[in-house]
C-alpha cells in the first residue's frame, strides 16, 4: 500500500535571548490489509470465514475495484488492517 511521510519543522526565538531551537519529526506509515474477517454465515446465526489470507486489489488504485479483494470479492474494510509506523525525531539544541 501507500507510504506517507510527514516532516514538521519548527523554529522558535525567545525574545530575551538570541537562542533558537529546531525540531524535525518524520513519520512513515505502511498500511497492509491481512486476512478477511467477514462472517459468511451470520444470516443463519453461525460463524464461517472464507480463509482469504491477504487483501489483493481487484483493480488499479483510484478505481472502484481497488477496494474489492480479487481473492474473496469482499470489500477492503472486512480485512484486518495492520499499520507499521516509524517515527524519527531530531532536536537541535539552542545556539547560545
Amino acid at each position: 500500500m501507500k507510504k506517507r511521510q510527514m516532516v514538521i519543522k519548527q523554529r522558535s526565538r525567545n525574545s530575551n535571548t538570541s537562542s533558537s531551537w529546531t525540531t524535525t519529526s518524520s513519520a512513515t506509515s505502511n498500511v497492509r490489509y491481512l486476512e478477511c474477517q467477514k462472517n459468511h454465515a451470520a444470516n443463519i446465526g453461525g460463524y464461517a470465514v472464507d480463509g482469504c489470507r491477504e487483501f489483493m486489489a481487484a483493480g488499479e488504485e483510484g478505481t472502484v475495484n481497488a477496494l474489492r479483494c480479487a481473492a474473496c470479492d469482499c470489500h477492503r474494510s472486512f480485512h484486518r488492517k495492520e499499520v507499521d509506523t516509524e517515527v524519527i525525531c531530531e532536536y537541535s539544541p539552542p545556539n547560545v
